[in-house]
């Protein structure tokens, strides 16, 4: 068996060496057709491109010049007679028509009556061209008629070197070891190209140039070194077969041993894996990519209370609740389909307990993709979220407390600023009353009477504007006290701050501040809680006026402005509110704890003013943010949403 082998293995490098040459022959038989092809295109062009004779000529050197297997080009008339000529440059060849006449022989004349007759090129026989230095070469000639308006109107003829298509086409790729010839059928031998190196085994491979008019066989010989046996290739065949069988068994009791201690690990990485399923409190289900389910895990089992065997293989879930189960199929298939790829942040359904009750959840898709990348279903997390939501509601209550309690202590510091305004109105009805009354007690003759009538009038009319004022104030202080419904309304900005210019002028009036309001034409209306931004610009006002209320003299200007966000998004509207005080601004260390609940630089403060702002601008998808006032001061400034439809019209 080792002997045949190594028979096979020689049999095996000649069957190559061979199967390279017959390729190397093919390839080299290719390249000759395609450049005699080339070379009878730019024939036909030298006619096409030249009007006469001394054209004709300059265009043909040049292409001699450039095609070196060409040795002669002939331009001939419809008699056959010369016309023009151009010879290689490379060589001298004395030939026989050169002085006197211009007849071709008879095979020449021969191949161009058959390239008149099938309207196409026609080769002759290899002929045998002498050389000076009594040399010469195999030569070849084709004759291409030329036509015009599908009329014979002359030949042109190319005189081809065997051996010069051999070196320009062939024996460029040509290695050492080959040589490439032309031959005829019969085996004689016209032209020759390569080194005459020889080795210990020839190999020879033939293909058929098939011309028109001529038939040539280009052989190429291959010298080539037998197969190299060393004399004890038995002994070491044989002792390498051993080592490689000992190394074999050795290889299969390592790989056994690796297996081993991987079925080991791959046991504790699924007991491991199961334990970790079994103590998770997220649910875990898979479904395939028909939308059956195919795993579920405990904590799955215990939140819709059905086991894994009534769930394992259904496509239509039984804890679905009945009125939202055709939405849910829906939904499904579009995600099976891969119409709606699931959101990263999740969404959130309802689910149905065995027992009926309904609970909220948040789900979280993810696609399966084996070992081999395909993709072979859907993995789904499912957190209950009905505690979420429970304390959702719990803080939403505290937060509701918090705000009315901000409210509450907001009008107790405002008590004594009622007090001071109330006193106002108050003390001039009681003026007027008691002059009313006195005019009453004195009684007056009838010139007197209208005199008296008149300012009896004005005196009421005075009461009457005093207890409207007093009036307004408290009804600015019991709206703003009052807990209203949390339903939005679309309230103009000009409205809003209307609303709150009362109790702002108020305090205002106390600590001497000018309140200016400016507000940017063509504002668009804005979706909120009236009474929840009231309390933000309220809040806001009241911090500005107190950062201002200083001993020292300086400007107390407080700023109420409304315009649109300069830095909205394209498909976003936002109004921006800003409230700018002259005060000493924030210091840095107070600015890190600003929004902090219960942080408070005052000592009568509560510390939930800013706290509370900030959460009701957020939920309603603003921002409340600050920046210093130039050159003193500290402005604030928050977002509300635009109303979309006032942004439509």
């Amino acid at each position: 068996m080792l002997v045949t082998m190594v028979w096979l293995a020689g049999r095996y490098e000649a069957t190559q060496v061979q199967e390279k040459l017959e390729r190397d022959t093919a390839n080299a038989v290719g390249d000759v057709r395609a450049a005699l092809s080339r070379n009878l295109q730019d024939l036909l062009a030298l006619h096409a491109h030249s009007d006469d004779a001394s054209t004709w000529r300059v265009h043909a050197s040049e292409m001699l010049q450039q095609r070196r297997e060409l040795m002669r080009i002939e331009w001939r008339g419809m008699d056959m007679r010369l016309q023009a000529h151009a010879e290689t440059p490379y060589r001298t060849v004395p030939w026989e028509d050169d002085r006197h006449g211009t007849e071709l022989h008879s095979a020449e004349m021969l191949t161009c009556t058959q390239a008149r007759r099938v309207n196409g090129p026609s080769y002759s026989p290899s002929r045998f061209q002498l050389l000076g230095d009594g040399l010469g070469t195999e030569t070849m000639l084709v004759c291409m008629p030329l036509t015009e308006n599908g009329h014979v109107v002359g030949y042109v003829l190319g005189t081809y070197s065997l051996q010069g298509i051999l070196i320009s086409h062939v024996g460029k790729a040509l290695p050492r070891t080959q040589e490439v010839s032309f031959t005829e059928p019969d085996g004689t031998r016209l032209a020759l190209v390569g080194a005459a190196w020889r080795g210990s085994r020839m190999f020879t491979a033939q293909q058929l140039l098939d011309l028109p008019g001529n038939t040539l066989v280009l052989r190429m010989d291959s010298w080539h070194h037998a197969p190299s046996v060393f004399p004890n290739v038995m002994t070491a065949l044989v002792t390498a077969m051993s080592i490689a069988l000992i190394s074999v068994l050795v290889v299969l009791v390592r790989d056994n041993r690796r297996r081993l201690r991987a079925e080991r690990d791959l046991g504790d990485a699924l007991a491991f894996r199961k334990a970790m399923e079994d103590s998770l409190v997220t649910g875990m289900r898979a479904r395939d990519l028909q939308g059956s389910i195919t795993y579920v895990n405990p904590a799955f089992c215990n939140m819709v209370g059905f086991s894994a065997e009534e769930l394992l293989g259904l496509s239509v879930a039984p804890y679905w609740p009945p009125e939202l189960a055709e939405e849910y199929t829906q939904r499904r298939d579009s995600r099976l389909s891969g119409a709606s790829p699931p959101p990263r942040e999740g969404h959130e359904s309802v689910f149905m307990r065995k027992d009926g009750s309904r609970f909220p959840v948040l789900i979280f898709e993810a696609p399966l993709i084996n070992a081999q990348g395909m993709h072979t279903g859907w993995m789904s997390a499912f957190i209950d979220i009905s505690e979420q939501r429970h304390m959702e509601e719990v803080s939403r209550a505290s937060q509701e407390r918090l705000q009315a309690t901000a409210r509450l202590a907001t009008v107790g510091e405002m008590a004594s600023m009622l007090s001071h305004e109330l006193t106002q109105p108050l003390v001039a009805i009681s003026s007027y009353a008691t002059g009313s009354l006195n005019m009453l007690k004195h009684e007056a003759g009838a010139s007197s009477a209208e005199s008296q009538l008149k300012d009896l009038s004005m005196a009421m009319e005075r009461i009457g504007d005093q207890a409207e004022r007093a009036g307004r104030v408290i009804k600015s202080v019991r709206d703003f006290v009052r807990r209203r419904d949390k339903s939005r309304e679309v309230v103009p900005p000009a409205e809003l701050i209307d609303a709150v210019m009362p109790l702002v002028q108020l305090q205002a009036h106390k600590l001497r501040v000018k309140v200016q309001v400016e507000l940017e034409p063509g504002l668009p209306s804005v979706l909120c809680d009236l009474t929840m931004v009231e309390q933000v610009l309220l809040n806001l006002a009241r911090n500005g006026m107190q950062a201002m209320d200083l001993p020292e003299p300086r400007e107390r200007l407080l700023t109420l402005r409304v315009r649109q966000d300069p830095h909205e998004l394209q498909e976003q509207r936002w109004v921006e509110f800003s409230v700018m005080d002259c005060g000493v601004g924030i210091p840095k260390e107070v600015a890190e704890q600003l929004f902090t609940p219960f942080f408070t630089t005052r000592a009568e403060g509560m510390g939930l003013g800013l706290s509370l702002c900030r959460t009701v601008v957020e939920q309603h998808g603003g921002h409340l943010d600050y920046r210093p006032h130039l050159p003193s001061g500290t402005e604030f400034i928050f977002t509300l949403p635009a109303y979309r439809e006032a942004r439509q019209n």
